[in-house]
């Protein structure tokens, strides 16, 4: 025997239910099996709101109750052929009519008692039910319909009666002997000794179809409804959750008391008494193997799933009086009890100077009128202070049995949520290690579980979480390289990257899911594209709420600069090649880096200085080993020495700035690099990183702008202009020719101070055989003193840049493991 259960929304319309009968004829003819339907979709919620707007003199209720009725005869059509319609209209209207007087009486009387909510609640699965029982029979298997009424028998407990099991399984057992054939079932619904209909509460239909289960030994009980198992934790929050192949009674209990609402304790209770599997089953994936629940605890993961629950708030009953004093506990919870307030959560403190306690929003104004009569002598004498009120929190909880054999998981916990910037507000955790639960604030709450679920389930695949802005070329390159070393990552890094925003100067697209990395579109093409704003580009990032996020800035834009103090105090990692906010005041510079540090997340920006040459990392670490920077010499241009090395080949100056332009080497408007600006602004940078308090007054930077062209608008018409000084360059071309030097533009640092400009080198200097873009550094310190050190490389190309961002991103995900 075998006992399958259906839910509303599996029964909820004609081609649902056709998958219903395809799962029970296949299952039929296998072994014997009875079936237990719930109300069609949405009718229980509609009678019990119907009668409550009777009760309030609300008459809408009848436009309702006419709309349920037109819904079931319109299913009986559908399911019927008409020659066999006539009985289940019958049954169909006599049930209305009922319902219509019931109402009518609860409309006049103006009450309503629980007693009669749920007679009113009986008829959604009395209805569907039978018309589900007559439609089996037309699909040629021998149904036959039983009102639960029959034969579950329980006490006069009104919305949330009691189960009489002696008496109850007698009853299941009997009827079975006495009657053949599929039996559809009616959930949630019993009765009293008298006959008084009664409802068995919360899951009810479940906890049916367990009843009838436990009663007739069934080797297994399967609850059929809209999602394949029980999941890791709730996929509308947790977009990388899965199913869990197999739970324990306890460990699936833990889960549903804090939110797991696939299935609920009371459901399991007759099923775990006997030790009849439960699995829980997809009706629309029924290929799909769902969830067991039993008794074994198969090894694997350290724990099963990550639960939460909403809309709670914190109690705190503290004060210097309650210190060491015998029975504070006791009244605490027993004015909670007598109030018929269900605690969630407790945590306190071995003193007993204070108790923390968490409990629905909803019950908060009884819960704190109770405690503070009860201690109202206390407070009034200020032994204890008035109970504090903590709202707006979620409990998030850790469930499984295999905590309790390997240490550390309270460890990983809380690691995991302090790395994410969730704070915690209270901690419970029984001796057992079954579940370790944590309140945190309701905005982060998402986050939590992000971070939980990375942390227990995907720690094999660290997931960094991309918003990019800027998706020029150096934007485009990085994602191309994303999406080529992806699955090499995976594999040998155990790193993914998802890009969940994009963004340009004129628009920005996010996918909660990641963006396509193979065919990833423009910002303006995307879906749900809208028009560019960088405050809220920024509060969708904090909206999605993603452990492990990473703002890449891939502009020049001093305003997104101005913005990263709010990415970085909310816990969100930078990657930049943006010289802006590092070149900007020295105080902001150092702000930045005392906030990187304080909130734990790393602001990275190697490519500031020489695209992907490992300049400021390097540097760094030489501070950090204790040396100390004497002088720095630099050509930080690669598209300035592309230039002067270009233009030893006989070009003209302004052809070659031009082919520098097309070849992606300079900015947009070349002017940017020929006034050494940016040299200027790497220089500073380089030198704040070598610890010396240098400001952009003290350095010397020498433009190679000509003075007519500085404020020409139109880069075409600047190029044209700057044909008018080709002799000039050619001149200082043919000087240092004739000294046996070469042109370099270049900075040094100093004591203290820097200058940038135009330098003519002799072939002794390093620098003299510097080449197309590439960029060379010179650091004499302490240690490299009699030969500095030297980093050569490429300085400058999209490509190059992006290499050193993505180099940046994969340092990110393998230090935040």
């Amino acid at each position: 025997m075998k006992i399958l259960k259906f839910g509303g929304s599996s029964v909820a319309n004609q081609e649902n239910i056709e998958k219903v009968f395809q799962i029970l004829k296949s299952q039929f003819h296998q072994e014997e099996i009875a079936v237990v339907f719930s109300a069609l979709g949405g009718v229980t919620e509609v009678l019990l709101q119907s009668a409550h707007k009777a009760r309030e003199g609300d008459k809408s209720y009848v436009e309702e109750i006419k709309v349920l009725e037109d819904r079931h005869y319109d299913l009986v059509r559908k399911m019927i052929p008409i020659q066999q319609q006539s009985t289940v209209l019958t049954y169909v209207k006599v049930r209305f009519n009922e319902l219509e007087d019931l109402f009518h009486g609860i409309y006049l009387i103006k009450e309503c008692s629980l007693k009669t909510l749920d007679y009113v609640g009986s008829f959604g699965e009395r209805l569907s039910a039978f018309i589900l029982a007559e439609a089996l029979k037309v699909e040629g298997l021998p149904a036959h319909y039983l009102d639960a009424r029959e034969v579950i028998r329980t006490n006069n407990r009104f919305g949330n009666a009691k189960v009489d099991f002696p008496q109850t399984n007698d009853l299941i057992q009997d009827y079975f002997h006495q009657h053949k054939g599929l039996k559809v079932i009616t959930g949630f619904i019993a009765s009293t000794e008298k006959g008084e209909t009664t409802t068995l509460g919360r899951s009810g239909s479940d906890y049916t179809a367990a009843i009838f289960a436990s009663a007739l030994q069934a080797e297994s009980l399967e609850i059929w409804t809209d999602v394949s198992g029980v999941m890791t934790s709730d996929p509308r929050l947790v977009y990388s959750a899965f199913t869990i192949p197999q739970l324990t009674y306890s460990e699936a209990m833990e889960l549903s008391h804090f939110g797991a609402k696939v299935i609920f304790p009371a459901t399991m209770q007759p099923a775990m008494r006997k030790g009849i599997p439960i699995y829980i089953k997809n009706t629309f994936a029924p290929e799909h193997p769902g969830t067991l629940i039993n008794n074994d605890a198969p090894s694997g993961k350290l724990i099963k799933g990550i639960s939460s629950m909403s809309g709670i708030s914190l109690l705190n009953i503290q004060g210097a009086g309650l210190i060491e004093v015998v029975g504070v506990s006791r009244r605490v919870f027993g004015a909670l009890a007598d109030a018929g307030i269900n605690v969630v959560l407790i945590s306190q403190a071995s003193s007993e100077h204070s108790i923390c306690v968490a409990i629905k929003t909803i019950e908060v104004p009884s819960a704190k009128e109770a405690i503070e009569k009860e201690f109202l002598y206390e407070i009034k004498n200020t032994e204890m202070d008035p109970v504090v009120v903590v709202s707006n929190m979620a409990v998030v909880a850790a469930v499984g049995e295999n905590m309790k054999h390997n240490p550390g998981a309270s460890g990983r916990m809380f690691q995991a949520l302090g790395r994410n910037n969730v704070n915690v507000f209270a901690i419970a955790q029984g001796s057992s290690e079954l579940n370790i639960s944590a309140v945190v604030s309701q905005a982060d709450l998402q986050k939590a579980l992000n971070a939980l679920h990375e942390a227990f389930f995907l720690s094999e695949n660290k997931v960094l979480h991309i918003f990019l802005v800027g998706v020029g070329l150096i934007g485009k390159a990085l994602i191309k390289m994303i999406a080529l070393q992806r699955k090499k990552l995976q594999k040998e890094n155990d790193l993914d990257i998802q890009i969940h925003g994009i963004a340009n100067s004129r628009f920005m697209a996010f996918d909660e899911d990641g963006f396509d990395l193979h065919n990833c579109p423009a910002p303006e093409d995307a879906k749900g594209a809208k028009p560019m704003d960088l405050k809220r580009f920024v509060s969708k990032m904090d909206e999605m709420n993603f452990s492990n996020t990473v703002f890449v800035d891939c502009t020049a834009s001093q305003e997104l600069a101005e913005i990263y103090e709010h990415v970085l105090e909310a816990k969100i990692a930078i990657v930049t090649p943006n010289k802006k906010a590092n070149s900007s005041s020295l105080e902001n510079y150092k702000a930045l880096k005392k906030l990187a540090y304080k909130r734990g997340v790393k602001f990275l920006y190697e490519t500031n200085v020489a695209a992907g040459l490992p300049v400021i990392s390097t540097l760094q670490d030489l501070m950090l080993s204790g040396d100390k920077v004497i002088k720095i010499e630099a050509v930080l241009s690669g598209s300035m020495n592309y230039i002067f090395s270009e233009l030893e080949n006989g070009a003209p100056f302004s052809e070659v700035v031009k082919v520098a332009k097309e070849k992606g080497y300079t900015e947009p408007d070349p002017r940017d690099d020929l006034s050494g600006m940016d040299v200027g602004r790497k220089i500073l940078i380089l030198g704040r990183e070598a610890e010396q308090d240098l400001h952009f007054d003290d350095i010397s930077i020498q433009s190679m702008v000509p003075a007519d062209c500085v404020e020409i608008e139109n880069v075409g018409e600047f190029l044209e202009k700057l044909k008018a000084h080709d002799e000039e360059f050619a001149l200082l071309l043919e000087e240092a020719k004739a000294k046996g030097e070469k042109l370099r533009f270049m900075a040094t640092l100093e004591n203290g101070k820097a200058k940038v400009g135009l330098n003519s080198l002799d072939s002794s200097h390093p620098f003299y055989t510097l080449r197309g873009s590439d960029n060379m550094i010179l650091f004499t310190t302490e240690r490299y003193h009699d030969y500095p050190m030297i980093i050569r490389g490429p300085g400058a190309g999209a490509d190059v840049t992006a290499a050193g961002v993505f180099a940046d991103v994969i340092r990110i995900g393998n230090i935040s493991r």
